[in-house]
């Protein structure tokens, strides 16, 4: 159990159960091979692969997993981004022959008002179809999921004007084997500029298993031959992964390569930190230049009581791959007791 996750008493021995369950499976099986598409920016791509490996490896527990690592040659990358991606990612051309347990395929930074028009579309148009027939489940991670959903059913996505951007309260609204070990509420990272309207979804067959207030929907699921998962929030962020994005947005107003001052980001720095931050921004809006952002204020050591949950949601994504590939088991659903909804630790 990660500390500070609020995941407690019962709910701890329901996880507990289910390593043991998927280690018994997993010592009579091999390894459960996952497709980690890449489709972040240069300066994310280690971060990112680091982050998945992280949630992944803390979700499986002893079972063991064998992660291959793609990227789409569509993306526009500096010289040292292919160089990277050359010596560390599979070419997409190994996947199309190939067969995967699970993929997850990661958001990447818009450059395109329509999705058709992002450089990467008709490769990912391609990955969703084949998805549907050579994974057990898919999960689809902010503009990815965007993009499936646009292509699977033709909903469009809804600007929102300035950035969604924060940790948000979010309640679980359907019981799915997913989420069988989450709370009936946990807080999740959210960071995008367009969101997907919950009654499009719901009248196109999508069941939404969490949602917030704020935020809109958070996770969803469609069938489509293949399980598709979809995340409109980060729970791969690690700790300082939001404020981190907020000192880049605030780099580019700075450089004057944006017009908007970035909002920070809600619920997640502490006060005295906030105030620093916005005292910051006011000497930014008179004056911008290189040298000011050297006044920039540190960036404090966070917490992530979303881990919790995020590794709760994935472990029971991999017992279902587990279940499926090795056939030797199916789901056990194991009854877990309501729990007192985690409190951030910070303000």
């Amino acid at each position: 159990m990660l500390p500070g996750t609020g995941w407690r008493g019962a709910s701890g021995m329901a996880l507990l159960a289910l390593d043991s369950l998927r280690r018994r499976g997993a010592r009579e099986s091999e390894a459960l091979t996952i497709g980690l598409i890449n489709n972040m920016p240069d300066a994310a791509l280690k971060t990112t692969e680091r982050q998945w490996r992280e949630l992944l490896a803390s979700a499986a527990g002893d079972a063991r997993i064998a992660l291959r690592v793609f990227s789409f040659p569509d993306l526009p990358r500096s010289a040292d981004g292919r160089r990277y991606v050359a010596e560390h990612h599979e070419p997409i051309e190994h996947l199309w022959d190939g067969v995967l347990d699970g993929l997850i395929i990661t958001g990447s930074a818009p450059v395109a008002e329509r999705l058709e028009d992002e450089p990467c579309w008709p490769t990912l148009t391609r990955l969703i179809e084949w998805a549907e027939h050579h994974t057990t489940s898919t999960i689809f991670s902010c503009l990815a999921a965007h993009a499936a959903v646009r292509h699977i059913d033709g909903i469009e996505r809804r600007a929102l004007g300035p950035k969604l951007s924060g940790v948000f309260a979010c309640e679980k609204i359907a019981h799915h084997r997913l989420l069988a070990l989450a709370p009936p509420s946990w807080t999740a990272p959210h960071s995008r500029y367009n969101e997907l309207p919950e009654a499009a979804l719901r009248g196109r067959g999508y069941r939404i298993l969490s949602r917030s207030a704020v935020a809109g929907a958070d996770v969803f699921i469609k069938r489509c031959g293949s399980l598709f998962v979809f995340l409109q929030g980060h729970l791969e962020y690690d700790a300082g992964a939001l404020g981190r994005e907020y000192r880049r947005d605030v780099v580019t107003y700075v450089a004057g390569k944006s017009d908007r001052y970035p909002e920070l980001p809600a619920n997640y720095f502490p006060a005295e930190v906030a105030c620093q931050m916005l005292a910051f921004r006011d000497v930014a809006l008179r004056e911008r230049g290189d040298a000011l952002f050297e006044r920039f204020p540190a960036l404090p050591a966070m917490s992530a009581p979303w881990q919790g949950a995020a590794v709760g949601l994935f472990a029971g994504w991999l017992a279902q791959l587990d279940a499926k590939r090795s056939r030797r088991f199916g789901w056990l659903p194991l009854p877990v007791p309501p729990v007192r909804p985690h409190r951030p630790s910070y303000a």
